[in-house]
C-alpha cells in the first residue's frame, strides 16, 4: 500500500466525516477538529495511560498465542495421529465467538489485566493453530526427506524448514485477527477495570456525556488496530520477503 494512497484515503475519510457532522448538527457528533483537540489535551489527561495499558494487553496476549499455537500447529501438522485426536476438538472450539467467554473469564481469573489477556489470547491461538497446523501438513514430504538427506537433525529441519512454512500462517493469523482482538479488548475493557481504551469510551461517552473524548478514545483505540496491522505487515516482508518476490503469488 502506497503513502499517498493511505493519505488520500485518510482525507476523504476526513471530509466525510466532516460533512456528516455539519449535516446532523449535533453534540453527539462533533467534528475532526473538536476531537482532535480533545485527543490532544487528552495525552496529557490520561489518554495515554490508558493507551498503554490496552497496548500491553494486546501485546501480551499476542506473544503468548504465538509462543504456544505456533509449535502446536507445526505439531498436530506434522503427526497425523495427533492431529486425529485434536481435530474434533479444535472443530468444536474454533468457531465459539470468544467474546461470550468474556463473564466466564471474569469469574475464574476476576479483575485486572489478566482476563483481558486470556480472551485476547484465545481468539489468537485458535486463529494461529489451525493455519500454522494446515501449512505444516501442506509441506511436500519430498522437501522434508531432501533436508534430511543433507544430515539436518530436528533443529535443522525447524530453522530451514517449519518455521519458515509457519510464518506466514501466523502472520497471516495476526492479521485477520487484529481487529478481532481490538474489538473484544474494548468488551473486556468494559468490565471491572479502571484502566484500557475500552473503559475511557464508556466513561465519556455513557457516564460524562463529554463526546468529544469519547471520539478521542474511539480514534485511539483505532491507531491501535492501525498500529497493530501495520506491524504485522513490516514483520512480514522482513521476516518472509519471499512473498513479494515477482512471481510469488503464481
Amino acid at each position: 500500500m502506497k503513502k499517498r494512497d493511505l493519505l488520500l484515503a485518510t482525507l476523504a475519510l476526513l471530509l466525510a466525516w466532516e460533512a456528516i457532522a455539519w449535516l446532523v448538527n449535533q453534540p453527539i457528533l462533533p467534528t475532526p477538529l473538536l476531537v482532535a483537540a480533545a485527543f490532544w489535551n487528552g495525552l496529557s489527561n490520561g489518554l495515554l495511560e490508558h493507551f498503554l495499558a490496552s497496548l500491553w494487553r494486546v501485546a501480551a496476549s499476542t506473544l503468548l498465542a504465538i509462543l504456544t499455537a505456533a509449535p502446536a500447529g507445526l505439531v498436530l501438522g506434522q503427526s497425523r495421529r495427533l492431529n486425529e485426536i485434536f481435530a474434533p476438538v479444535i472443530y468444536l472450539l474454533y468457531p465459539v465467538p470468544k467474546v461470550v467467554l468474556v463473564p466466564i473469564v471474569l469469574l475464574f481469573f476476576g479483575i485486572g489485566d489478566l482476563p483481558k489477556i486470556v480472551i485476547i489470547y484465545l481468539i489468537l491461538f485458535f486463529q494461529i493453530l489451525v493455519l500454522v497446523r494446515d501449512q505444516a501438513a501442506g509441506l511436500r514430504p519430498e522437501l522434508i526427506l531432501s533436508v534430511r538427506s543433507l544430515g539436518a537433525g530436528r533443529m535443522a529441519l525447524f530453522r530451514f524448514v517449519y518455521l519458515p512454512a509457519s510464518l506466514p500462517g501466523v502472520l497471516t493469523a495476526l492479521r485477520q485477527s487484529v481487529g478481532t482482538a481490538v474489538a473484544v479488548l474494548y468488551v473486556a475493557e468494559l468490565f471491572a477495570t479502571q484502566r484500557g481504551l475500552g473503559y475511557y469510551i464508556y466513561l465519556n461517552g455513557s457516564t460524562l456525556f463529554n463526546y468529544p473524548n469519547m471520539y478521542a478514545g474511539v480514534v485511539a483505540m483505532s491507531l491501535l488496530g492501525f498500529g497493530l496491522y501495520y506491524a504485522v505487515d513490516w514483520m512480514e516482508r522482513r521476516l518472509c520477503p519471499w512473498l513479494a518476490a515477482p512471481g510469488a503469488g503464481q
